[in-house]
């Protein structure tokens, strides 16, 4: 083959290549996967207001996160009511419910085969999580179901993750989303979090993700890890959720993502003895400032509701949520439809912490800092620069198929980005997205090294994290 014939072969496949990338987007959302993942979390949006209800062992105990060798003799409510917990859902028209099956003491309360810690061996030796899901729908509410994949009392917490304790969760997460009937949600804690350290490569993400599609097509996956993630995109969740008390703001004026924001009612998200005789989240604020502004923006809210010790909600809470159901006045006739937005990321980041390069760097800010899994952080192109590039090499060539580059603010509007293949640069696409976070899904290649060169910026290029994915998905 002559040099000419391989010029234009490359020069062929760079344009196949980047007139796919222009229609990805529109073909991403075509397929019928997106169509009913899109459905699905409309769907949920649509709900608008729901009770969350942590309930577990940390109830009985003073803090939230509470010994993890705690005795299952102490989960011992003497007059637990789930038909109660419904009613009050109902009084302040919420429209689902989601409950802590397993909090982060790994204690569970439904009748799980895959541990003697739970709540079958405690003095109740109830399964809660049926008793939930049978009183929420008899009140016509929708259920959901909350699991933390940290687990202290089992040691799935960092250093500590071994294969069995990673089939422990998927079989825990697959009696929970067979034996119970259909769940809305599954809303995942301590998964790669700040404070939890668990990886998405430690417990594999798109393994988990990827079960809980297969036993429940319609079934969201929502991992609580706005602490770390930025709001422009789905990073590993299917809705984007919000911690309010975390210091986790949703924007109501700029979020086009589907999310969740959620908050307790009551001081802390466990029930603590002087709960009964504190004043309580002001009802109207609950309306007017979360409720209605949220829903207006795509966005679901989720209270908090603790129940005491006995297994009751306490009075003062049962007579805010009645007020909340009077003062707020549903429209359910005004639908607010998502906007379009790409498809979640799943896949593990190839790219992170490999070895880099780049030009000049501004000061310490060096190339590394743009693939350290870390969004706080960023590779800065030292403001002399004209044509600055940022590169990653891989330890063998790797099949790909995505490019997300995510920016520390809105600032290049033109890139290209090239892939190393047989000692070759090949153009992969021509990029001018503007958003903070670039997303590019396009036929799997083979490279060794991703190259990106940027063309326009409007001040140096500031590069928080490059991602790049295997959607096997795709594949």
């Amino acid at each position: 083959m002559n040099k000419s014939f391989k010029r234009i072969k490359i020069s062929l496949t760079s344009l196949a290549l980047l007139v796919f990338c222009i229609s990805s987007l529109q073909a991403q959302q075509n397929t019928p996967e997106f169509k009913e993942l899109r459905k699905s979390q409309q769907n949920f949006v649509d709900l608008g207001f729901g009770m969350f209800i942590h309930y577990n062992i940390p109830t009985y105990m003073d803090d939230d996160w509470p010994d993890p060798n705690a005795s299952p003799e102490i989960f011992n409510p003497d007059d637990l009511d789930t038909d109660q917990w419904a009613r009050a859902a109902k009084s302040a028209k919420m429209t689902y419910g989601v409950l802590t099956t397993k909090h982060h003491s790994g204690f569970c309360i439904w009748d799980t085969k895959t541990t003697d810690y739970n709540v079958m061996n405690s003095p109740y030796k109830k399964d809660i999580v049926k008793q939930y899901v049978d009183s929420f729908r008899k009140e016509g509410l929708n259920v959901s179901l909350y699991y933390s994949i940290l687990d202290t009392h089992h040691e799935i917490r960092p250093g500590k993750i071994t294969p069995d304790k990673i089939q422990m969760i998927k079989d825990q997460i697959t009696e929970l989303l067979t034996n119970y009937g259909k769940v809305d949600a599954l809303i995942i804690d301590g998964w790669d979090a700040p404070w939890s350290r668990i990886s998405y490569d430690d417990v594999p993400f798109e393994d988990i993700y990827r079960l809980v599609k297969s036993l429940q097509p319609e079934c969201l996956l929502l991992d609580l890890n706005a602490a770390k993630y930025p709001s422009e995109a789905l990073f590993y969740t299917d809705i984007k959720s919000y911690e309010q008390g975390a210091g986790q703001k949703i924007s109501k004026e700029y979020n086009k993502l589907p999310a969740v924001s959620m908050l307790p009612i009551q001081e802390t998200w466990f029930w603590k003895p002087r709960f009964p005789t504190q004043d309580l989240r002001d009802p109207e604020d609950l309306v007017n400032n979360n409720i209605i502004p949220f829903n207006n923006a795509y966005c679901n809210f989720l209270l908090n509701v603790a129940p005491n010790r006995h297994g009751k909600i306490d009075n003062n809470a049962l007579i805010t949520l009645e007020k909340i159901g009077n003062i707020w006045k549903p429209d359910n006739s005004k639908i607010v439809s998502l906007p379009d937005y790409d498809a979640p990321i799943i896949s593990s980041n190839l790219a992170k912490n490999k070895p880099t390069k780049s030009s000049w760097s501004d000061q310490m800010w060096l190339m590394d800092f743009a693939n350290d899994d870390d969004f706080q952080t960023s590779w800065i192109s030292y403001r002399s620069v004209e044509k600055p590039w940022w590169e990653v090499e891989f330890e063998k060539e790797q099949a790909f198929d995505a490019i997300v580059i995510t920016e520390s603010n809105e600032n290049v509007h033109d890139y290209t980005i090239e892939y190393m293949v047989n000692n070759k640069w090949v153009k992969l696409l021509d990029g001018n997205i503007l958003d903070k976070v670039k997303i590019h899904r396009f036929p799997q290649v083979w490279g060794n090294k991703v190259r990106i060169k940027f063309n326009g910026f409007n001040s140096p290029p500031r590069i928080a994290e490059v991602g790049i994915y295997n959607e096997r998905n795709r594949n």
